[in-house]
């Protein structure tokens, strides 16, 4: 065990029972289990940059009070994350409700500016979250146009989609309203939600302020929520221009994924993208 994590251990009052343990899943860190006399806890490998972002993000949702479980961070130093580690079970109709209304809590905490006091990471993608009063602006300057840039100077994107992308960027203000900002959870795909005994957990966050279709698009991208999570999180009253929005806020974590796991994912930003400029 390497001394930096062992002095962690140490800090969090933590006696160490073996050695970690890898755990599987993990496409950007390494995850391990550990028990402890204290009780088992999961670390994370990382670089210290993304890690203190992570850190920052788990504390930022669990002082946000809602009814969904967030792993408590035990330490973070040295390229390493120390957290509590959670049961998982079988996801249920229940469950689903629960997470639909605690989603549904946690985007009630509202900001007037769009962003986050510190940039994080979404996978391994530096994330910009230097504020921007108007959520269009945002959308457009933090998140589509560098992301599209990104993969274009790649070979990854070509010059007429890219030009698609930009435009739809360029005319969020046509059809997009402006309106506070949510806490949103920022990379809420199906995996990084954990179904414990006492409710739904939610992992691995980028966190920043911004509309909460961030957060439900990304769980329909690459998920199926059930009827009971959006009843619970709707109460039965979508918006009218979900497709739309839907199609909008999966163009980011779609550009993303193309910029880290290559040109799989080319399709999808077109096929998004084409969604956005018919309406949904």
């Amino acid at each position: 065990m390497e001394h930096t994590l062992a002095s962690l251990l140490q800090a969090a009052g933590l006696e160490s029972q073996g050695e970690p343990r890898s755990l599987g899943g993990g496409d950007i860190a390494a995850v391990y289990w550990l028990d402890t006399r204290q009780g088992p806890v999961v670390i994370k490998r990382d670089d210290p940059g993304r890690l203190a972002g992570e850190a920052d993000g788990l504390r930022a949702l669990s002082e946000a009070g809602t009814s969904l479980i967030v792993p408590e961070v035990l330490g973070v130093a040295g390229g390493w994350l120390v957290m509590e580690a959670l049961e998982s079970t079988s996801r249920s109709a229940a469950s689903a409700a629960a997470l639909g209304e605690g989603l549904r809590h946690l985007h009630a905490q509202s900001a007037a500016d769009h962003g986050w006091p510190r940039d994080n990471a979404c996978g391994r993608t530096p994330q910009s979250n230097a504020s921007l009063a108007d959520g269009r602006a945002f959308q457009r300057e933090r998140r589509l146009l560098p992301l599209a840039a990104a993969c274009h100077e790649r070979g990854l994107l070509d010059a007429s989609l890219r030009e698609r992308l930009e435009r739809i960027a360029h005319d969020l203000e046509t059809w997009l309203p402006d309106a506070p900002a949510s806490l949103v959870h920022g990379d809420l795909w199906s995996g990084n939600v954990l179904y414990t005994p006492n409710g739904p957990a939610i992992i691995d966050p980028a966190v920043y302020q911004h509309y909460p279709e961030v957060d439900l698009a990304m769980l329909t991208l690459f998920g199926a929520p059930s009827d009971a999570f959006f009843e619970a999180y709707w109460d039965a009253s979508p918006p009218d221009d979900w497709p739309r929005r839907e199609a909008l806020f999966q163009l980011y974590p779609l550009l993303n994924h193309l910029l880290l796991f290559g040109g799989g994912y080319r399709n999808a930003v077109a096929r998004a993208t084409g969604r956005v400029e018919s309406g949904g």
